[in-house]
């Protein structure tokens, strides 16, 4: 990926379900069989945001996730997208 993920719009794959969890959530993806656990309330959150509409950058701020914890967030982000998560 040439561009950084907070500048890109991504969306939760059409075949991903997330499943809500007293730690955050399970994501499944149909189409590969994949099961990704994710840890936290705001990531799900997140998650759930980006829908292709703005760029990671503008979900964040709409989230309100402070800045300081974007870093966290973007590398989460692109484990996401490796996985065929995120599209």
């Amino acid at each position: 990926m040439t561009d950084s993920l907070l500048e890109q719009r991504l969306m939760l794959h059409p075949q991903v379900a997330l499943r809500p969890e007293p730690f955050g959530a399970l994501a499944y993806h149909y189409g590969n069989r994949k099961l990704v656990f994710l840890k936290h309330p705001d990531v799900v959150r997140l998650v759930q945001a980006l829908d292709g509409t703005g760029t990671t950058a503008e979900k964040l701020s709409e989230c309100e996730i402070d800045a300081a914890r974007w870093p966290s967030f973007e590398r989460a982000l692109a484990n996401l997208h490796a996985s065929e998560m995120l599209q």
